[in-house]
């Protein structure tokens, strides 16, 4: 088995990447109508600060807001996401990208190239479509038929494979701008049959956009980014798209597209076979109007982690400072109240060395994250298992997000709503979900900071985001944004979440006063076969890896 392993590795390899075009955002947004609208805004409110934000609470404002960039963009739309689902929101989105790509908008997407295989590589026909480009980021050679055979593949060099850009930007004309933990799907927009993530983006104007346009040049022009057609063409396409039979959920998808809502059920049933010969019909969700929206206007800052933290090499000297060093830095110089939302929280060392010095100094820390049943990452929860005993000694609060949001009030906005390396209720829940049964999974990324500093992106706390993954976040002094963080955070503790207690040395988790919930003496709503997953893999999991 050794031997076939290494003659499986040795086979696959990478083309050259030497003929790839450099490229860079436009200097000037000034000269285009979405540049002119961030000027007239910031004049309208008499801001000293140059960079507008807007909270992306919900999915329709998550969605709308992105329609509103495509729509408005006139010379270039810049896309980086670690995950791109091939289904019918993500066909709605392209569709419209393609549009623009035909009015004469310069399209690039970036992708990691993790998540392109099977069914979701069809997404990456769209390289081939004029004014568009794609690229893929730290790609991994080998079959697209299937996630576990392409792993195979890349045995030899499993080190550099396993590092993953995780980077999510959204960017029109360099003047509008989307950063947050969102990647682009159904299960990401409230769509999905099974689950739905509760997630956090942020919608940025001004300077702080040209900040977010380098950070995309600066990947986009790495030599890990490989245009598409050096690694594929249409013919590969054309071998991972196979007539698809009906599925059983065919028919209330069907049912569900008749909805205000939805798409029709022709592009309900298909998953993007063609994303690019296909037109959107049907879709009743409507760009956001960019020139009324509420902005709040504040100092700010873009942290990044440089390329060279994905690539081969030591990950030290290659990656520098890293977002999460930077981050753990402005979370030590907290003075009274430290709020963290973390789907996948794993601390390591380090932090646990802050978190005790800040407790020390009477800090109050409040930590939000997913419970066993809410955690697509069982291992990421094995990891963080291991320290939640540690974490309410300290006196740390903890907050796990219940899978099950039907019922609740509050949460992360209103509205119908992966982890790097693995893979929302109902009504006013969290993200709500248009079915109202599937499973709600927390996904947002943020730190606030005294209630005056908001650090919103795509990194997690855990040593995954600090050694392995590239991450990018904005972070903003303002405490009205800040309270209005602070705000969907509290609801959730208040609605949808346990806080988590220790009783005689054994954990609880507490349901909160006039909850439709009780009380539990174990991981809350996880059946015995996955607690039973966890406590295996708790004691052999290497933390950097979840």
């Amino acid at each position: 088995m050794f031997l076939l392993a290494t003659w499986a590795a040795g086979c696959a390899s990478l083309p050259a990447n030497s003929q790839r075009p450099v490229s860079n955002a436009y200097g000037t947004p000034d000269d285009t109508a979405l540049g002119r609208l961030a000027q007239a805004r910031r004049s309208q409110s008499a801001a000293k600060s140059d960079s507008g934000f807007r909270l992306l609470d919900s999915v329709d404002a998550a969605y709308a807001s992105r329609l509103a960039l495509i729509e408005g963009a006139q010379r270039t739309l810049d896309l980086q996401y670690y995950a791109v689902h091939a289904d019918s929101s993500t066909e709605q989105l392209l569709e419209r990208v393609r549009a623009a790509a035909q009015r004469g908008v310069r399209v690039r997407i970036l992708l990691d190239d993790f998540n392109t295989v099977g069914a979701d590589a069809q997404v990456l026909r769209l390289a081939f479509e004029k004014n568009i480009e794609l690229r893929l980021f730290n790609p991994i050679a080998g079959s697209r038929s299937s996630l576990l055979g392409r792993i195979f593949t890349s045995l030899k060099d499993l080190d550099r494979v396993q590092k993953r850009m995780h980077n999510k930007l959204f960017i029109a004309d360099n003047a509008w701008g989307i950063a947050g933990g969102r990647n682009l799907g159904d299960a990401y927009f409230g769509r999905g049959e099974d689950s739905n993530f509760v997630d956090l983006d942020i919608l940025a104007a001004g300077r702080i956009v040209r900040d977010m346009s380098a950070s995309f040049d600066a990947y986009w022009n790495n030599d890990l980014a490989y245009p598409v057609q050096t690694l594929l063409d249409k013919e590969d396409l054309d071998k991972l798209r196979a007539p698809r039979a009906a599925a059983p959920g065919d028919a209330s998808r069907q049912a569900a597209a008749s909805t205000p809502a939805a798409v029709s059920p022709t592009h309900t049933a298909s998953v993007l076979p063609d994303v690019t010969a296909t037109a959107v019909q049907g879709d009743a969700r409507r760009p956001m109007p960019l020139d009324r929206v509420s902005l709040t206007w504040a100092p700010s800052a873009l942290m990044v982690d440089k390329p060279g933290k994905v690539g081969p090499g030591d990950d030290e000297a290659d990656a520098g400072d890293t977002l999460v060093d930077g981050l753990l830095a402005l979370m030590g110089q907290a003075r009274q109240d430290l709020l963290i939302i973390s789907p996948y929280f794993v601390p390591g060392e380090q932090m646990m060395k802050l978190f005790a010095d800040l407790r020390a100094r009477k800090v109050r820390i409040r930590v939000l994250t997913n419970s066993l049943a809410s955690n697509d990452a069982p291992a990421a929860h094995a990891g963080y298992a291991r320290y939640r005993k540690k974490l309410l000694a300290m006196g740390i609060e903890i907050h796990e997000m219940r899978s099950d949001q039907q019922g609740s009030a509050g949460g992360f906005g209103s509205g119908v709503g992966t982890r790097a390396g693995a893979g929302s209720g109902s009504g006013a829940a969290p993200g709500g979900s248009k079915s109202g049964t599937s499973r709600a999974s927390l996904h947002s990324k943020a730190v606030i900071i005294d209630g005056r500093l908001a650090v919103i992106g795509s990194m997690n706390l855990d040593l995954r985001s600090q050694l392995k993954n590239s991450e990018v976040a904005l972070v903003i002094r303002s405490a009205a944004l800040s309270q209005q963080a602070t705000q969907l955070i509290e609801n959730s503790f208040a609605h949808g979440s346990y806080l988590l207690q220790l009783n005689d040395g054994n954990l609880v988790w507490r349901a909160p006063p006039g909850a439709d919930f009780k009380d539990a003496t174990s991981e809350p709503d996880a059946d015995l076969k996955l607690r039973l997953l966890v406590d295996v893999l708790g004691p052999f999991a290497p933390e950097q890896m979840l």
